[in-house]
């Protein structure tokens, strides 16, 4: 498979692993005026670092995400936008600096969108589910890159759509050469356990079936039985099927698309059709409107489905009183993307949130439907509560005056900030973050459940951390003192209480005491605070 390379990508491959794991310090709570409805409430918004916010929220939902979209910056050297379009923003300057060092300072603006990228999809492909789906939304200038790179993180196999989305709909006669009307969207899905994509109906769709000779089962539409491939290609599809004149026929070139087991249960059910005097040349299949499932999506967005950027702009000016974000994405965009790839409870994630636009999909389509989906979404920049959080607020308590006024969604989100790292600088632990803190920190990187997880006041040990599969995992940590396993330690461990007793044990503390045949008698491993706290 063609690989992407560029100047400084041998720096970010394994960045992600050097971002520090920080905490998310919850700032304030919001809810929805009193009579708005009161569903979808667990929602986030996260103000900070994308690329640590996205860290930080692994031990909570890393393989549980159900679809992302995300907007990145289209690096067209535009940066007189509010939403600053390019790489040579001072944040994103400052990182590179960081990361790449002295080699930064000769790349490209496609070497430093790929080095901003790379990292923040690895921590998106951490964190979406098996089953999940992730939209990018790109124009013509990095797409191609984009295309590379997504092939190189997600799997060529794992690609799904390259969307031609209509962005507009009147062409500028100011260009040179073309004039783009689309932008693209890349679809990739994370694993083959999402086999299968559908979209809800439409009355445009639905105004296809009919039902001309009168059909109890109700409306139908007919499909050609007879197969593109030729007889010689497909010989177990060849077979004489009688007309309703009793003539039995064949194909005399191409073949049957249903074998004849099938062909004979579409005769039982009925499901033949003739024609409406029934000597049609060929049969053909009826498939009915009850039976219709979903369509499958297409990768041509028109404009009248999916709105502008215009429209986009339309609703942040109805929102604000004027356009305070530059080429917002529409709603209907998001939420075309999201009819495809959630249910009523999925966890949706945009890291790069803007203007809130997906929050406000969410929020739209939870309205509509009585569903539950929660959305999670990060901000770099300094808008994160003027713009992104504030639109969310308008749309959960209604929006405008008069006969222009929206009604509120309802709903609610908890408003964060990237804190405090874990680890110091010298790798030792940050105290100051709180045990609690700590201790769930260590349980994700034990892979412990979070249904297996304890708290303090469980019924074996305060300091204990739950269990997996075949280990009872224990944190031995006092801030003040230093902590040593050794036998009077093990003797206050009350595995009695437990429903069977655990074959191996994990313990953690800042020294041990006892041998290494001890320890393997007993099915125990140690680890040392801090030195063999995993770091992911």
């Amino acid at each position: 498979m063609p690989t992407l390379h560029w100047v400084g990508k041998n720096k970010v491959v394994n960045h992600h692993h050097d971002v520090p794991f920080r905490l998310l310090d919850k700032n304030y709570t919001f809810t929805g005026n009193e009579g708005t409805p009161a569903n979808s409430t667990n929602n986030k918004i996260i103000h900070g670092d994308n690329l640590e916010a996205l860290k930080s929220l692994l031990p909570e939902f890393e393989g549980k995400v159900n679809c992302i979209y995300i907007d990145p910056p289209y690096n067209t050297g535009n940066e007189g936008w509010v939403y600053n379009d390019n790489v040579n923003d001072p944040k994103i300057k400052k990182w590179l600096g960081q990361v790449v060092g002295k080699e930064g300072e000769d790349l490209s603006r496609h070497d430093k969108w790929l080095c901003m990228m790379y990292p923040r999809l690895k921590l998106l492909h951490r964190l979406l589910a098996e089953g999940g789906v992730i939209f990018v939304s790109l124009d013509d200038v990095e797409a191609a890159n984009a295309r590379l790179l997504m092939d190189e993180l997600f799997g060529y196999g794992n690609f799904v759509a390259s969307i031609a989305w209509e962005k507009r709909y009147t062409r500028s006669n100011n260009a040179k050469m073309f004039y783009s009307l689309k932008d693209t969207i890349l679809v990739y899905r994370k694993t083959a356990h999402l086999s299968v994509l559908k979209e809800g109906r439409s009355e445009k769709a639905d105004s296809n079936y009919g039902n001309p000779d009168g059909d109890k089962r109700g409306d139908w539409m007919s499909a050609s039985y007879v197969n593109p491939a030729t007889k010689d290609k497909r010989k177990n599809l060849v077979y004489p099927v009688v007309n309703p004149a009793g003539v039995s026929i064949e194909h005399p070139t191409h073949a049957w698309k249903y074998s004849k087991e099938e062909y004979e249960r579409h005769v039982a059910e009925k499901r033949l059709w003739w024609g409406q005097d029934g000597t049609a040349t060929y049969p053909r299949l009826k498939l009915y409107l009850s039976e219709a499932s979903g369509m499958v999506p297409v990768d041509i967005w028109a404009y009248e489905e999916t709105g502008t950027t215009d429209e986009g702009g339309q609703e942040i000016k109805d929102i604000f009183g004027s356009l305070v974000f530059d080429t917002p994405k529409p709603t209907r965009l998001i939420e075309r993307a999201l009819k495809i790839a959630t249910d009523k409870n999925s966890i949706i994630l945009d890291s790069f949130a803007g203007s809130g636009t997906t929050a406000h999909a969410v929020l739209k389509m939870n309205a509509q439907d009585g569903g539950n989906r929660r959305f999670i979404l990060c901000e770099t920049m300094d808008y994160a509560e003027t713009i992104t959080a504030e639109r969310v607020r308008r749309v959960i308590n209604g929006y405008g005056e008069g006969s222009s006024a929206v009604a509120g969604t309802g709903g609610g989100f908890e408003f964060y900030t990237v804190g405090t790292a874990l680890f110091k600088e010298d790798k030792n632990l940050n105290e100051e973050v709180g045990a609690e803190a700590i201790r769930g920190y260590v349980a994700y990187t034990e892979n412990i459940p979070s249904e297996n997880r304890w708290n303090t006041e469980n019924a074996v040990s305060p300091y204990a951390l739950g269990s997996t599969d075949t280990a009872l995992c224990v944190f031995y940590y006092e801030k003040d003192r230093v902590t040593t396993l050794d036998i009077d330690f093990l003797g206050q461990l009350k595995i009695k209480n437990l429903p069977s007793r655990p074959e191996q044990f994990v313990i953690y503390a800042d020294k041990c005491v006892l041998d290494k045949d001890f320890l393997y008698k007993y099915g125990i491993t140690f680890k040392r605070i801090p030195r063999d706290i995993t770091r992911f």
